[in-house]
This record gives C-alpha cells, structure tokens and sequence, in this order.
C-alpha cells in the first residue's frame, strides 16, 4: 500500500510481530534520515537523548506523531512542531528504573561499594551496616514508577511515603516535602524534569533530611542542586546513590567523582534487557491505535 500512512521504526519492524497492515513501515537510521522524510507520519524515535532527533522534526512535513521510548520528554519538547502529537514512553521503564533505585538503595545502605574497594585490595573487613528493614522510605514523583518501586520496597519491611505533585488518597504534595524530610530514611527521587522540579533539592530541602539519610535520585540530574549535594556529601552528613547527575556525562575530574558517601552509576536506570520487550508492546499497541484511528496513549500536555 504505497499511500499509506508511513511509520519510521529505530529497530526492524518484524520484532514488534503482527503489525496493523494499512500502514508501511520503514526502519531508519536517526543520524541519516532517508528520502521517505517527505513522507513519514508516525515517527518513533530512538532510545537516546541526541537534540539531532529535535531538530530533525522541523524537516518532516507530514508529521503526525512523534513517539518517544523515554518516560521524560523534556530533550525533545521544545522541537515538537505545533499540531503534532507527542507521546511518551510511560510503562517502558518501570521494572528497570524500580530495579535500579532498589539496588541503589541495598547497595548504598549494605555499603557494597565500600566492599568491593575492599575485595581489590584482598582485604577482609567485615562491619555492621544499615538494612533497608524498619527504615521510612520517602517516593517524591508517585507514578506509575514510583508505585513499582513500592511494590518492590515493602517486601524488605520498610513503610512507604509517597508524594505527588498534588496530593490526592494516601499521596502526600510536593508542598508537603519540608515537613516530611526530617523522618526519612530513603528519599528516592522518581519526579520528571520539568522548570517546576528543576532544583526542587536545594540546599534548604537537603538541610531538611536526617542525618545519615540516603537520597536516591532515578529521575534527572538538575532535579538536584549539585554544589548543594556535594557540600552535604564531604560533610558527610547525609549519603547519596545517583543515576543520574547534572552535568550530565560527568566530565572529567568534576568533584563529584571523589565525594564521599557516594555511590554513583550512568543513567542506567531504564536501560536493561527488561527494556526492549515493554518498548515494543508499546510502540505496537500505538501502531495498532492509530491504524484503528484510536486515541493515542502517553499523549503529552503540558509538562507532565
């Protein structure tokens, strides 16, 4: 069907299996679209966070639908051309980042780093740490992921507080985070990024955690004051586990690399082999959507 709608896939469209047949579909390299740009309504973007893919949509006449496979969109909003739906990956991510903000926080509080430092110099040092029992763990951003980091939280005998950009049944606001950060324990941060989070963890919301408290961030990096963070790390007065940082890659001999208390990995947090299969449920079903000329799910409005 040569006129119909034209969908551009970043992996070959046989992995998403049977696929609605009235629309083509084109796999395409990112960083060289082809002739068909002309073409393309629905256009799936590749799992990566390049401002070559924005502003490539500039260059897509027919462009209809812009679907990203990340939860946050805001490397790609400002690009979207006006009447054009954007989609985000919600669902994709939420095994992987669960999975990585709980391993972040037993490994900080078990203090894994500190033991395998250790096991290279074949030294056998054996201490007693915190257990993630018993602690009061603190899930500022309550969505869809912060419900699957919950689900995974409370096994280990912790107690949960969740809070949300607005309150609602058994969700604390965000207004509410001055009072609520002197009782945490664990504060693991799941808020997207928007200009609303954007140093949300200042140096006067740190002040406010416990001594020793851990801070957990899964969501984006300039959600946290970085030069705020780092005093209150060679302080030592609080730990932290980051996923992710501001600026981000972490340049060379930034500070950040030698502050203590801290462990620290690279935007990981969605990307594991529990990835590629929830993407491509996904991106089928919007395909299926769209085809059936249904609503679309994950659309965009505002910032959220």
């Amino acid at each position: 069907m040569s006129d119909a709608p034209l969908v551009w896939l970043p992996f070959e469209p046989e992995l998403l299996g049977e696929l609605p047949d009235n629309l083509r579909y084109e796999r395409i390299d990112p960083d060289h679209l082809p002739a068909s740009a002309d073409e393309v309504e629905f256009y799936v973007l590749a799992y990566r966070f390049h401002p070559e893919d924005g502003e490539a949509l500039a260059t897509l006449p027919k462009l209809r639908v812009v679907q990203t496979m990340t939860a946050g969109v805001e490397h790609i909003r400002g690009y979207v051309p006006e009447g054009v739906l954007l989609c985000n990956g919600r669902g994709i991510h939420d095994t992987s980042t669960a999975e990585l903000a709980v391993t972040l926080t037993l490994a900080s509080l078990r203090g894994i780093p500190d033991f395998v430092c250790a096991q290279e110099r074949a030294e056998w040092v054996p201490d007693t740490r915190p257990s993630l029992a018993d602690k009061q763990v603190l899930i500022v951003g309550y969505g869809q992921i912060g419900e699957a980091i919950e689900a995974r939280v409370r096994p280990f005998e912790a107690s949960v507080v969740r809070v949300a950009r607005s309150a609602r049944d058994g969700v604390h606001a965000i207004a509410d985070l001055p009072d609520l950060l002197p009782d945490a324990d664990v504060v693991v941060l799941i808020v997207p990024g928007t200009e609303e989070t954007t140093g949300l963890f200042d140096a006067a919301m740190l002040a406010r955690m416990k001594d020793d408290a851990l801070l957990v961030n899964v969501s984006r990096g300039p959600v946290v004051d970085t030069d705020a963070l780092l005093a209150e790390l060679e302080s030592r007065r609080i730990h932290a586990a980051l996923d992710v940082v501001d600026p981000e890659p972490l340049p060379e001999g930034h500070p950040l690399w030698r502050a203590p208390n801290l462990l620290l990995v690279p935007h990981v947090g969605g990307n594991s082999t529990a990835m590629e299969p929830r993407a491509h449920r996904l991106v089928r079903e919007q395909l299926e959507r769209y085809a059936a000329g249904q609503p679309l799910a994950n659309v965009m409005t505002g910032d959220y």
